[in-house]
């Protein structure tokens, strides 16, 4: 145990030293020097990834300990290109992300601490549905609502600054999808009619995918947001699809948010503008529009080809070159200083923490888990290839955001307490079962059979009743 745990902590320390060495050469690079701001930061924040550390070997002893090591590395690299950015526009964005990392480790660490039992949450479905929902039209409360490049998805905290409430949102309903299918996986397993090959569900079972499509559609048509509709909707349906294990529910779900895209991109220009920038991005009209039009995209993929197969080198870049290259454009910011390697090893990283999940999901035997760990961990997943895909023109772009990467508070925090939900469930998951085969259960279930048995031996000594007669003697 104590090699194993050796272990663990120098994955822990590695995570650490890659982080250092990358603030420390890109400060060297473009300041010549290290911020004491920083530094001071830094140290906090590795303080309470170690005190973090401590309290999963306290609370959670059996949880997957490659999240976090992965974690670290990927906001480190996010919030070090975030640095690299300010020095070039002179902001302070990502001494702000290291503040919102120690609030997320904080939040985290209480979560370990008192969630003992995830299934605590199967309790509050409705209640997580209600949150969900009210945390997800929130923005289109008149005076609290924020719009920010034609997508009204933020709100404002009484002038201290604005917060992205989809970002908590998909947690409370990816709690609710859970237990709702979990508590109607049956009759959502049964099938009806075949069609072209495939058992297509009954017609009345059709209602929870009808109306999670209305919301989706809703999302999309009252907030412009393409990105939050399609990631509600394609958690839905991937929960769905592990709960039956039936594929007719993907395909109707795929055709059914296409259907509704292609129709909202015919009525609502926004959409259809974001698809002629994907189908013709270097088009000049298309690339003149404003707003909707092609610009960012091309800016985008010229940083990406700057970066070549190993990049410029952290801190030699040209952060102008891409635009929002902080926040929705970070990973084409990273591919021009990292290169195709440095942007290969960031999606291995997520990689890892997409499989510890998907292990998980695999291993635990409780079906409100199984359900709930692949719903989180294809969120997550499904976030990295929208943002990835929209950015190399594989589709269009949605508007999300790069988990634990892109500049963001809410984001942050949010995919903080995704990932310490996967490492509370994993200690579920990987908790040796009690064992059987003890001297005191032999010992109990030697006393059960001998008790049998001599119940068995004073039935058959009994004397057998006679019946009587009619007129009350012996027969």
């Amino acid at each position: 145990m104590i090699a194993i745990r050796f272990r663990q902590i120098a994955l822990l320390l590695l995570a650490m030293a890659i982080s250092l060495l990358a603030f420390f050469q890109m400060f060297e690079r473009t300041t010549g020097s290290f911020p004491v701001q920083y530094a001071l930061m830094l140290g906090a924040g590795m303080v309470l990834y170690l005190v973090l550390w401590g309290l999963m070997l306290r609370f959670q002893p059996y949880a997957s300990q490659t999240i976090m090591p992965c974690v670290l590395l990927l906001t480190a690299i996010g919030t070090a290109m975030i640095a690299r950015i300010d020095q070039a526009a002179d902001t302070a964005v990502a001494f702000r992300q290291l503040i919102w990392m120690c609030l997320a480790l904080v939040l985290c660490g209480l979560l370990m601490v008192f969630m003992r039992d995830y299934r605590v949450l199967r309790r509050f479905s409705y209640v997580s549905m209600v949150v969900g929902l009210v945390l997800l039209l929130s923005p289109m409360i008149p005076g609290l609502g924020m719009e920010i490049q034609g997508a009204r998805i933020w709100i404002n905290i009484f002038g201290l600054g604005t917060i992205q409430p989809g970002e908590f949102a998909k947690l409370f309903l990816a709690f609710f999808f859970a237990a709702y299918l979990f508590d109607h996986r049956d009759q959502l397993a049964v099938g009806g009619r075949k069609f072209l090959g495939l058992q297509l569900p009954r017609i009345k079972d059709m209602g929870p995918i009808i109306i999670v499509w209305l919301a989706s559609m809703g999302v999309l048509v009252l907030q412009h947001d393409l990105g939050t509709s399609l990631m509600f909707f394609a958690m839905f349906v991937s929960m769905l699809y592990v709960a039956t294990g039936r594929k007719s529910w993907i395909i109707i779900g795929v055709i059914a948010f296409a259907a509704g895209a292609v129709l909202a991109a015919q009525i609502f220009a926004h959409v259809g503008y974001r698809v002629d920038a994907w189908l013709r991005p270097f088009d000049q009209e298309i690339y003149e529009r404003y707003p909707g039009g092609s610009a960012q995209i091309v800016s985008g993929l010229f940083g990406l080809a700057s970066g070549g197969l190993l990049g410029t080198g952290l801190g030699q870049g040209h952060p102008s070159l891409t635009p929002l290259a902080n926040s929705d454009f970070i990973y084409a910011s990273l591919g021009e200083e990292l290169g195709l390697s440095g942007l290969l090893a960031v999606l291995m990283l997520y990689l890892l923490v997409i499989a510890s999940g998907l292990i998980t999901a695999m291993r635990i035997k409780d079906g409100f888990g199984k359900l709930l760990a692949s719903g989180l961990v294809f969120t997550m997943a499904f976030q990295v290839f929208t943002v990835v895909g929209g950015i190399t023109l594989v589709i269009p772009l949605t508007g999300l955001t790069m988990p634990y990467m892109a500049a963001g508070g809410s984001s942050l925090i949010a995919n903080y307490l995704l990932a310490a939900l996967l490492i509370v469930i994993s200690n579920a998951a990987n908790k040796p079962e009690p064992e059987v085969s003890t001297d005191t259960f032999q010992y109990e279930a030697l006393a059960v059979l001998r008790e049998h048995e001599l119940k068995e031996r004073e039935a058959a000594t009994q004397p057998i009743a006679r019946p009587r007669s009619a007129t009350g003697g012996a027969a």
